[in-house]
């Protein structure tokens, strides 16, 4: 596989860090899970669970290994950069400063290990004003002006149905790793990745921030192309009270809608800046899609050229045939349900190992390949600086 014989020290905790460090598993590194000692990942414990797992933990943790240290302890830092000396990646998630009050920062870690690449992620990077404000995914959205880009009749904004901040920086900070490792091979020396998720949601702007960069002005969601102002990317209800949506703007499937409809009165309307001149066309479509259900619409759209699709729900998703056909839909041996691998090589495909261990599972084992004697394992579990399970 694609990343066979990488070693990544995971120190990340709830969703940027560990999706990272899962797309990596997948794809053949070996990746250690550090947790404290005590409770381990919050994600052991949040959401429905699935064969006594956490759904959630399953799927952004699967084929890791854990290891439960204490890093506060002398034992358990000296542990853990001792590890270091023989990986090849670390990806932390805590707020700037703490690894380096912990004595496992950067600088700490290149002293023993220079060859490293170590990330670390942050809602707003290592450096800047807002460098130690505590923040998730919604708060970061917020202050990118995300937020504000989708917004209820009232002008309420919506709360985001995904992370965009969690997921586009943990994806940045993919890159960011693979860049580094491509140059190590050059160089010989590791880097530091700092990855703000703030950094990374301004940069996945350059459809909306026209007005912005053009006109200094901030874009009206009510008009602006990808947020509803285009009559043809849209969403509209169907009689039966669904959704279905619209989801492509160019004229030639603005005419084959239309056309089909013996509506081609209203072409021009589609060829007019989105807005409010297509206020007429959009007014057509509300009525025109209430006189069918979703399942009608869908049977009507079959075979047509015109960027359409119902709106589903999350378990109508998972039983269309598309994702079977993608396996993106996985089953272990007991049944339990995983998320499939959705970078595809035609060569060395990922191989996801769909197990997640429990906290401190694999603590002697590694130990035991880094050289530790069995004594010396008693000695460092009853001091409390590891949790081997």
């Amino acid at each position: 596989m694609k990343l066979s014989g990488l070693k990544v020290l995971d120190l990340s905790r709830f969703l940027p860090g560990p999706y990272l460090t899962m797309t990596m598993a997948d794809h053949g590194a070996e990746v250690i899970k550090i947790e404290d000692t005590r409770h381990g990942d919050a994600t052991r414990h949040i959401g429905p669970q699935e064969g006594g797992l956490s759904v959630y933990y399953r799927n952004t943790n699967r084929g890791k290994r854990s290891l439960a240290l204490d890093l506060k302890s002398d034992e358990g830092r000296e542990l853990f950069l001792h590890l270091a000396e023989s990986a090849d990646v670390i990806v932390e998630t805590f707020r700037p400063g703490v690894v380096d009050r912990l004595g496992i920062g950067y600088e700490a870690v290149k002293a023993r290990a220079p060859r490293l690449v170590y990330c670390s992620i942050s809602a707003f990077g290592q450096t800047g004003p807002y460098r130690d404000r505590p923040a998730h995914d919604l708060s970061v959205n917020a202050l990118a002006g995300i937020l504000s880009l989708s917004v209820s009749e009232d002008g309420r904004p919506n709360m985001p149905c995904m992370p965009p901040s969690d997921l586009g920086g943990s994806l940045m900070a993919f890159v960011g790793i693979l860049m580094a490792l491509l140059r190590r091979h050059e160089t010989g020396q590791g880097d530091y990745v700092d990855l703000g998720m703030y950094d990374a949601a301004l940069s996945w702007t350059p459809h909306v921030i026209g007005k912005v960069f053009g006109d200094g002005l901030a874009p009206d969601p009510a008009t602006e192309r990808t947020q509803g102002g285009s009559a043809f990317y849209s969403v509209y209800r169907t009689r039966d009270d669904r959704w279905i949506s619209l989801g492509g703007g160019e004229i030639k499937f603005v005419e084959n809608f239309l056309n089909a409809m013996d509506r081609a009165d209203l072409i021009p309307l589609g060829k007019v800046p989105a807005g409010p001149a297509q206020a007429p066309l959009r007014a057509y479509l509300i009525e025109t899609f209430l006189t069918r259900t979703q399942a009608e619409w869908v049977d009507w759209f079959e075979g047509r050229d015109i960027c359409f699709a119902p709106v589903l729900d999350m378990k109508e998703a998972f039983d269309v045939p598309h994702v079977a056909a993608r396996d993106m839909l996985l089953r272990d041996g007991d049944g339990n349900s995983h998320l499939g691998v959705p970078i595809k090589f035609a060569e060395e495909p990922g191989e996801p190992r769909l197990d997640a261990p429990a906290l401190g599972a694999d603590g002697r084992a590694i130990l035991d390949e880094l050289g530790y004697s069995d004594a010396e394992i008693t000695a460092l579990a009853g001091a409390g600086a590891v949790n081997l399970g």
